[in-house]
């Protein structure tokens, strides 16, 4: 009998922390990293044997930032991020957790937003929510065969309609009562208690709830005065969990109430991450303001953390139906209509597209879209001798406004006009800048969201990829252990959880890579079936370049291929608890 179940035999070892990588030799029994050494491992009887020569062993990749909890449900195995070597997931993001609240407003509070339909959310929450409380969902999940490793926030939106009721929660003149705010703060001190690693919460106006009841409300989250946010800040800082957050753009000096909450004078400081850091076309300032919010909180004894996303941000739309358009006033009313006839006659309407052109033409609002339909490329179109054409030049060609040109075409066409655009991390030297930050956090795939319009799936591999080529070309930025560092070892410490390194006695969750499949464009993508869902989504594929993952010590992709017992079997991830108090 072997003293081995996986053996990885002269494999670049990089342990997931910042210490110089170097060739090792692994050996995996019951689930554990049994053995790392210099020397070959007796291979008598292991059933499994990795030659790894000329391939790195890394830790799995830490996802911090996705919104798979309806996902999650009906396909556990969540395959998306783990062929890519994610074996941990973080949901709850942005203030929606489907914990507390009725299957109902779980899924009209989450759809909208997230661009998930809600005719496939609402049935798979009517049929699998049975819990209301997190120490129900948690024994829940841990029946589920899951794929990659499972954390959790609590969401605030869940949170106060689980508690207000939906009506309540997103009226701006109710404020909970003393027996409400009791209750949240006994919700959250069980989450906590149960190893969530903390709460988020929203301000950005312009994420809005679907259904019938409370249609195009803003998240519930964004009605909490801060004296109830900062209440549930108290609990977080006695067991030292962590605020995600999400400032209102429009409104820059908001920010500052985040900053004093994170500050830790006279008392516990708070772990505090925001979306997003991101080197936008339309507000280029604003990474020089982000910078500077980051040190002077982290310079006043903050632990306080940006969201930076490792890739230029490229967005997908059909028609007008895409999330920043819900930034100025012309758009966020075109989408509160749901029928398209109602829609058509708006966008024809001679005085809406005056308004449209005026918003269009303010250059100097806070925005995250550059509001340039010059910046925006056709990809599909019945009229196909547009596509691979801007909306600029087919405009001058036509001799009108390019806003009334966009409007004729979604007119015209609806959601059959897919076009793209670049919003922000355009510029490699600037995203450096902000990726060598050693108080940002490298996340913010959203995967299992936005399904139609963007695929981060692969984001560890896309920062891997550019410290690479730097090191390849004699640039100066980040080393490779440094790189995969951030989207383990450090995201681990910082989140309070045990994952992110290959040690002795550690669970076995690696990623066997070949550094020559770095050479294809990781920011491609392309369309699959989302699994049980009877859905297309927008993923990434890589061939060549994550050859295996190992969860627990067993493969979930072997040879390129997912294994059919992922999302089906019972011994891959589970639910990871934050030990930090």
């Amino acid at each position: 009998m072997s003293h081995f179940d996986i053996i990885i035999r002269n494999a670049r070892y990089f342990d997931g922390s910042d210490k110089p990588s170097s060739i090792k030799n692994i050996g995996i029994k019951a689930g554990k990293i049994a053995r790392v050494s210099d020397e070959l491992i007796d291979e008598t009887n292991c059933p499994e044997v990795i030659e790894a020569k000329g391939l790195w062993a890394t830790p799995g990749f830490i996802d911090s930032h996705t919104h798979y909890d309806a996902e999650l449900l009906i396909s556990p195995s969540l395959s998306e991020s783990v062929r890519h070597g994610v074996t941990t997931v973080v949901v709850g993001s942005c203030s929606l957790s489907m914990i507390c609240s009725d299957y109902e407003d779980a899924s009209d509070i989450f759809t909208r937003v997230e661009t998930v339909p809600r005719e496939k959310v609402l049935p798979i929450l009517k049929q699998y929510k049975t819990w209301s409380r997190p120490k129900d969902w948690v024994n829940h999940v841990n029946q589920l065969p899951l794929g990659p490793n499972l954390i959790s926030y609590l969401g605030h939106s869940d949170l106060r309609t689980a508690v207000m009721g939906l009506s309540r929660a997103t009226d701006i003149k109710q404020i909970p009562s003393e027996v409400e705010m009791q209750e949240m703060e006994s919700l959250l001190e069980e989450a906590l208690d149960e190893g969530f690693i903390g709460l988020s919460t929203m301000c950005l106006k312009w994420d809005k709830i679907d259904g019938e009841r409370e249609w195009s409300k803003s998240l519930p989250s964004t009605y909490a005065k801060w004296h109830e946010v900062s209440r549930l800040n108290r609990l977080l800082r006695k067991y030292g969990r962590v605020h995600q957050g999400a400032p209102n753009v429009a409104e820059p000096l908001q920010i500052s109430q985040y900053i004093r909450e994170s500050i830790g004078w006279f008392r516990n400081r708070l772990k505090t991450t925001l979306i997003s850091q991101m080197d936008l076309k339309g507000s280029a300032y604003l990474t020089f303001l982000t910078r500077l919010v980051s040190n002077i909180t982290n310079w006043f004894r903050g632990d306080f953390r940006w969201q930076v996303l490792p890739t230029p941000f490229t967005v997908y739309a059909d028609g007008i139906d895409v999330v920043f358009f819900e930034e100025f006033g012309a758009g966020e009313l075109a989408l509160d209509l749901k029928d398209a006839v109602e829609r058509n006659n708006l966008l024809k309407d001679q005085k809406y597209r005056r308004d449209f052109r005026q918003f269009y033409g303010d250059k100097l609002s806070p925005r995250v879209w550059q509001r340039d339909f010059s910046d925006a490329i056709i990809l599909d179109c019945p009229d196909g001798s547009l596509v691979g054409k801007n909306f600029g030049e087919i405009a001058e060609a036509k001799n009108i406004h390019v806003v009334d040109l966009f409007l004729d075409l979604v007119v015209a066409y609806g959601k059959k006009l897919r076009w793209y655009t670049t919003i922000g991390n355009h510029r490699p030297a600037v995203l450096k800048r902000m990726l060598k930050d050693k108080r940002s956090l490298i996340t913010f795939s959203d995967a299992g969201a936005h399904i139609r319009n963007m695929a981060f799936y692969n984001l560890p591999l896309r920062l891997l990829k550019l410290a690479k080529e730097s090191i390849d070309k004699q640039e100066k930025f980040i080393s490779l252990e440094h790189a995969i560092h951030r989207v383990t070892g450090d995201q681990a410490d910082w989140l309070g959880i045990d994952a992110g390194y290959i040690k002795e006695n550690n669970r076995a969750d690696i990623v066997i890579i070949d550094p020559a499949g770095f050479n294809q464009n990781l920011e491609s993508v392309t369309w699959a079936e989302m699994e049980n869902f009877n859905l297309q989504r927008l993923v990434n594929r890589n061939p060549g370049l994550v050859k295996h993952v190992i969860i627990n010590g067993h493969f979930a992709v072997k040879d390129e291929q997912l294994v059919p017992a992922l999302g089906t079997e019972r011994k891959f991830g589970c639910f990871i608890r934050s030990h930090t108090h």
